[in-house]
């Protein structure tokens, strides 16, 4: 399991927010699984790949890009959703609201502090390359393709 999702779950038990937004996939390994690991430890819904949020009376409706177009999901809050980049649409900051940010008081929470074990949980046993496939074979019509399917056991 996820250091990040334990540690954010950590967080979560302290903070009680009503809905925890994070990215799709991490840029290290490119796996898509935080926000799913998260919402299986908090036992809350989660919705991936957000495109649109609409929040109202205690339910979240995303929108998300499937293969078939779009689908709308409602989840009830408290909620992990996971965004897609079309969720924001960047803003320019102006130097005056950098430079005020830059004074605003910063909590920073030692990992260690939350009890959480860090590292990678993962081991490697064993990897291969896969397979070489064969020289495929040339058919005139398909009378000739499934008689070669069934002597290959295809068929």
């Amino acid at each position: 399991m996820s250091s990040a999702a334990r540690a954010l779950r950590k967080l979560v038990e302290k903070e009680q927010p009503q809905i925890v937004l994070l990215g799709k996939q991490a840029i290290d390994d490119d796996c898509s699984q935080t926000g799913q690991m998260l919402a299986t430890l908090w036992g809350r819904p989660q919705a991936t790949f957000a495109s649109k949020v609409e929040i109202n009376a205690g339910v979240a409706r995303v929108t998300r890009e499937v293969d078939a177009g779009l689908e709308v999901l409602d989840v009830d809050l408290p909620a992990v959703i996971t965004t897609d980049l079309r969720l924001n649409e960047p803003r320019f900051i102006k130097l005056p609201d950098i430079m005020k940010a830059k004074s605003k008081p910063l909590e920073t929470i030692d990992f260690a502090s939350l009890g959480v074990a860090s590292g990678d949980h993962l081991k490697t046993t064993a990897y291969a390359p896969p397979a070489k496939r064969s020289k495929g074979v040339m058919v005139k019509d398909a009378a000739e393709l499934v008689a070669a399917l069934r002597t290959k056991g295809l068929l």
